[in-house]
């Protein structure tokens, strides 16, 4: 039997060998930790599997058009709280978060721009502000846009990544669907082209309306797809799912989209539809 015990050795003196936060990031694919501006430089692309990461609706915007040539529509334009959403958190606590934390007003970026010289309506969501949930606001935002580009005959090109309806606007939220919808058939009356671009994720109310219009419908490798969530889907069907099932993919197997282009090559593949649809 010992007579003395064996001391417990902690740390005592010794500095702490944590990771700073704010300058790695890992990627939840393949596991490797990538220094931030590395990660920023390859367009939130991890250089070794090529997990796309979340990218901001301003870097999405300024990998895609000409420079300088983004002109910015309905800045200003801001919601409200129609409903008086009582909640934890209220609606307009929830909006002025948002807007502290991400810069924006809103959760899409509307606008006209250049690429390689071909002119465009562009809207863009971001993810960051509020899951890009689509309110009054994006609704009105995106139909607007939609509407400037049919009256000066421009192609449309929308990026999409919402996870659904914004549950605080009621049914507001809702008639956002057929109000987008309504300005696409227009514009597709005036036989002019509309391209849209599913990232992760495309979901719900969006998925169901603007985002599946396309002429030409491109996505994101490894974009999460679909109107209703996997696990919905399996407790309502009671049956066992693919295991790629909802991811850009699956649905391009599928037919439901028509390409898959990864974000570096996006703005070359845009120039090339937009040259071809201009040569018609």
């Amino acid at each position: 039997m010992a007579i003395f015990k064996k001391p417990i050795l902690r740390a005592l003196g010794q500095k702490s060998r944590e990771m700073p936060t704010g300058l790695w990031t890992k990627c939840p694919s393949c596991g490797e930790v990538i220094h931030n501006l590395a990660l920023a430089e390859n367009l939130q692309v991890c250089p070794k599997c090529s997990h796309h990461f979340n990218l901001g609706s301003r870097e999405r915007i300024e990998s895609l058009v000409d420079p300088e040539s983004f002109v910015e529509h309905d800045a200003g334009m801001a919601a409200v709280d129609p409903l008086g959403f009582k909640g934890v958190t209220t609606y307009t606590d929830r909006l002025q978060s948002y807007r502290q934390k991400t810069g924006l007003v809103d959760a899409v970026t509307t606008g006209e721009a250049k690429i390689n010289s071909h002119p465009v309506g562009l809207g863009v969501m971001d993810f960051n502000f509020l899951a890009a949930t689509m309110g009054s606001v994006v609704g009105e935002k995106i139909t607007r846009v939609i509407e400037f580009s049919t009256k000066k005959k421009m192609p449309v090109i929308l990026v999409c990544a919402s996870g659904g309806a914004r549950m605080y606007e009621g049914m507001l939220s809702l008639m956002q669907m057929a109000k987008t919808s309504g300005a696409l058939a227009l514009h597709a009356q005036a036989r002019l082209p509309y391209i849209n671009i599913l990232t992760n994720p495309t979901t719900a109310g969006v998925m169901a309306s603007y985002a599946s219009l396309g002429d030409v419908i491109i996505a994101e490798p490894g974009a999460m797809i679909g109107f209703a969530g996997p696990r919905v889907i399996r407790e309502t069907t009671h049956q066992t799912l693919p295991p790629d099932f909802q991811t850009a993919e699956f649905l391009e197997k599928h037919g439901l989209i028509d390409t898959i282009v990864p974000r570096a090559r996006m703005r070359q593949a845009l120039s090339d539809l937009l040259g071809y649809f201009a040569a018609k």
